[in-house]
């Protein structure tokens, strides 16, 4: 997927206007993922913040109080909303921002759109109240919600002209939004107790003594909480490890911002690593001097030429 080339007419005064809304919702909501986008050029940032505020929606609709036959009629309305962007439906002066800003950046670069179909299909899973037995079902939901935003990111990232094995990338970016979805399922585990989710594969669980869930701020009586978070951990810095071949194949500023949405969960992974219980008296995350640092190190490359130094390693 190479990235879209070429000149671009100048954006009408609707379509900045949607990109600011999306822009804001994005800076006031997006609390990891603005911090990567800022460092993309504006038409990226722009089309990114498009994507995250049509996630957003979906998402919002997902983990709100209505009744669940309302989630249900509202996320099929999102999808018609989906079907009129992809067939080129939406005019300028429509009264959705985020459709007219979708849009707009769907005519401008590349992106599967089909994604955030995806996207709906795994929102309505958790409207329907599904559990996952084990990792590999654990794992199609989390293609569905974050695996597809991988790939409709790059999309809008595109691929460096020549970067060698440039087709592996959709595999690496959707790997590196597993990793990332995990990480946010072992930090959010009280909260989506309370709210009646268990995200966390059942055969996990009974492997480590957890299966009565997490309503307290302590584990079940007897269990091995810690073992099963590590055991978690392993298994997301395995999925990290692989997707971060995925920054090798952008460029500059693409690299940077996947690096630093990434190497904000990798911390966050960290710390949950070394404070398992944490997770169980509230949310975990990081001051934002350290988001900033990550930032800061990403645009710097360094962890693109980390991870281009490993591959060179292995072929030689």
């Amino acid at each position: 997927m190479i990235r879209a080339v070429g000149s671009h007419p100048p954006a009408s005064a609707p379509v900045l206007a949607a990109y600011g809304y999306c822009e804001t919702v994005t800076g006031q909501q997006a609390r990891n993922f603005a911090y990567g986008i800022r460092l993309l050029p504006t038409a990226e940032r722009r089309a990114m913040s498009a994507l995250y505020a049509f996630s957003r929606r979906v998402d919002d609709i997902g983990d709100g109080a209505l009744a669940d036959d309302v989630k249900v009629a509202r996320l099929e309305d999102t999808r018609a909303l989906l079907s009129r962007i992809r067939d080129g439906a939406v005019d300028e002066d429509d009264t959705d921002p985020v459709a007219v800003a979708l849009a707009h950046a769907a005519g401008r670069f590349p992106i599967p759109l089909g994604g955030l179909d995806e996207l709906i299909d795994g929102v309505q899973m958790d409207v329907r109240g599904e559990t996952y037995e084990t990792w590999d079902d654990l794992k199609a939901y989390c293609r569905c919600v974050a695996g597809a935003i991988g790939r409709l990111s790059l999309g809008v990232f595109g691929t460096e002209p020549g970067a060698r094995g440039a087709e592996r990338a959709p595999e690496y970016a959707d790997t590196l939004g597993l990793a990332l979805q995990l990480t946010n399922i072992l930090r959010d585990v009280r909260e989506d107790a309370e709210g009646g989710r268990t995200y966390l594969p059942a055969d996990d669980l009974a492997k480590f003594g957890c299966s009565a869930g997490f309503s307290g701020p302590t584990p079940p009586e007897g269990s091995d909480f810690a073992g099963l978070v590590h055991f978690e951990v392993r298994r997301a810095r395995a999925l990290f490890a692989e997707g971060y071949r995925l920054l090798p194949l952008l460029d500059r500023r693409s690299g940077a911002c996947v690096a630093a949405m990434a190497g904000i969960y990798r911390r966050l992974l960290d710390r949950i690593e070394r404070h398992p219980e944490a997770v169980l008296r509230g949310r975990v995350s990081l001051p934002g001097r350290e988001k900033a640092y990550v930032a800061v190190r990403g645009l710097s490359g360094l962890d693109t030429r980390h991870v281009t130094r490993r591959a060179v390693r292995r072929r030689a």
